[in-house]
């Protein structure tokens, strides 16, 4: 079963956002329209609610799950039922087990995080102000969840296993420095200092050439590191 109508869309998308809490009338036209909510707003959004109400009725016909409260409406959901929570969930014990040190139990719980995605929140479609700070919350939350299960593949050793992993990453995210500070250290844990230091000089040259900007300090201090030669991984990541 799909919600074809993408006004219906951003209705429960919303809900979805503040699950098992009130939200106001005013705060889903906002979503769904904007600025420019029409003339009979409050009619519209009720023949959606109706739809949603049917739809979700059909899924779960023995379940309550959208209810009229005084000012608003509220979707009841159960948290096993919301990917984003799973993955909020895992990535905090993963930051945790970093933390402490036991990182391939946090390797495990980040990868485990990680895989329940499946594209980008909620789609390519149209997002309200409030949905969308949401996602792009989420996709820092995933951002922040790669770096860490690179980190932990790096202080477990696996060097040569994410050297591609990173590469990628970069090509995704040019200017996210983080990911070129693990992708030299990974290299030079593979007896590959040149391809490290040359990592570097395409930092430089892209941030200089995007932003107008060198590379942050650790960056510059990962590359001064390396150049000597004689530090250990350890040592650079502790850096």
């Amino acid at each position: 079963m799909f919600l074809h109508s993408p006004k219906v869309q951003s209705l429960m998308a919303a809900l979805l956002v503040r699950t098992g809490q009130v939200i106001s009338k005013d705060r889903l036209m906002a979503e769904i329209w904007g600025d420019e909510a029409p003339r009979r707003a409050d009619a519209s959004l009720y023949v959606y609610v109706c739809q949603l109400r049917k739809f979700l009725r059909a899924a779960s016909p023995q379940e309550r799950r959208l209810t009229t409260c005084p000012g608003g409406y509220i979707l009841h959901t159960d948290p096993a039922e919301i990917d984003a929570e799973d993955f909020q969930q895992f990535t905090e014990r993963g930051r945790s087990q970093f933390r402490a040190g036991q990182y391939e139990q946090a390797a495990e719980s980040l990868g485990f995080a990680l895989r329940l995605w499946r594209g980008p929140a909620f789609g390519d479609g149209q997002q309200g102000p409030m949905v969308h700070a949401y996602g792009t919350w989420l996709a820092e939350c995933r951002l922040e969840c790669t770096e860490l299960l690179a980190e932990c593949s790096i202080r477990l050793g696996r060097h040569r296993e994410v050297i591609g992993y990173l590469s990628s990453l970069i090509v995704e995210h040019p200017l996210r420095e983080v990911f070129y500070r693990l992708l030299m250290i990974a290299l030079y844990g593979s007896d590959r200092q040149a391809e490290a230091l040359e990592v570097y000089r395409t930092a430089r040259a892209r941030l200089s050439a995007e932003i107008g900007l060198d590379p942050c300090r650790s960056l510059q201090d990962l590359h001064k590191a390396i150049l000597t030669g004689d530090t250990s991984v350890s040592e650079l990541l502790a850096a």
